[in-house]
């Protein structure tokens, strides 16, 4: 929508803003023939897009396409008021908003709306100019919107590969400490559940898993390189049953401790 010069809007006579009737219910037989932008000011449905299931409520904002498949309902107790703008374009754009967008910045897109709808409600000077210009705004916010989620998604899983890598990397510089899922969540401040599921997804194995390895790694580069017993190497890691260590080492390399020292 960046790409498009306002004037390759084609404007259409359907527009309105209206509260729905207690009975209202949107079930078109055939698919839309053009372009239809949709915001919900209140009340509270379910509309159905191509066969996906939206629960609409105040923010609630489509964008449909030509081809759109849509029914919709809602509850007469609470019925919808909402703004509705049929257009068409010229060229298609490269860049399209998302079919649906809950709005987080309504301000300036009602402001925006209310302009469009007003403009032909008495005959005003280049309002077909302006409604072209209007549109192309309105398209504009939907995209910044959306721009702005993905920023903030982004940031988050920077965040959470971050939280997650670093406690890694501290389990692997301490393999001695008791480690528990409890006292590296509290670390990576998640809850241990969130944490746990995190973990495996960033990491691939989970947690518990991860800290036996990285002790297990640790005991084969110890008995290897530093001369020190199979007790001591148990001992500085953690183990307090030299039999438990020595089963899980034979489970990790296929070979007892005694074997690789």
């Amino acid at each position: 929508m960046l790409d498009l010069n306002p004037e390759q809007f084609i404007l259409k006579p359907t527009f309105a803003t209206i509260t729905c009737e207690p009975n209202w219910q949107w079930k078109r037989k055939e698919p839309i023939p053009n372009y239809d932008l949709l915001y919900v000011w209140s009340g509270e449905g379910k509309l159905v897009l191509n066969g996906k299931v939206y629960s609409i409520e105040k923010g609630s904002c489509f964008l449909f396409l030509p081809g759109d498949w849509i029914t919709a309902t809602h509850n007469p107790q609470n019925p919808l008021k909402l703004t509705y703008i049929h257009f068409d374009l010229e060229n298609l754009p490269s860049l399209l908003p998302s079919s649906y967008r809950m709005m987080q910045d309504a301000i300036a897109f009602e402001s925006l709306l209310t302009r469009y709808v007003r403009l032909f409600l008495i005959k005003t000077y280049g309002a077909e100019t302006e409604a072209k210009l209007i549109l192309k705004q309105l398209m504009i916010l939907l995209l910044r919107e959306e721009h702005q989620v993905n920023e903030q998604v982004d940031q988050a899983h920077h965040s959470l590969l971050s939280a997650i890598r670093e406690v890694a990397n501290y389990v692997q510089q301490h393999p001695g400490k008791e480690h528990t899922v409890e006292s590296l969540a509290a670390r990576a401040n998640f809850s241990p559940r969130y944490f746990s599921l995190k973990f495996k997804e960033v990491i691939g194995q989970s947690i518990k898993s991860y800290i036996v390895e990285t002790r297990i790694k640790r005991a084969e580069h110890l008995l290897h390189y530093t001369g020190m017993t199979v007790t001591e190497v148990a001992d500085a890691l953690g183990y307090r049953n030299l039999h438990f260590f020595s089963r899980q080492f034979k489970k990790y390399t296929g070979k007892s401790p005694s074997e690789i020292r």
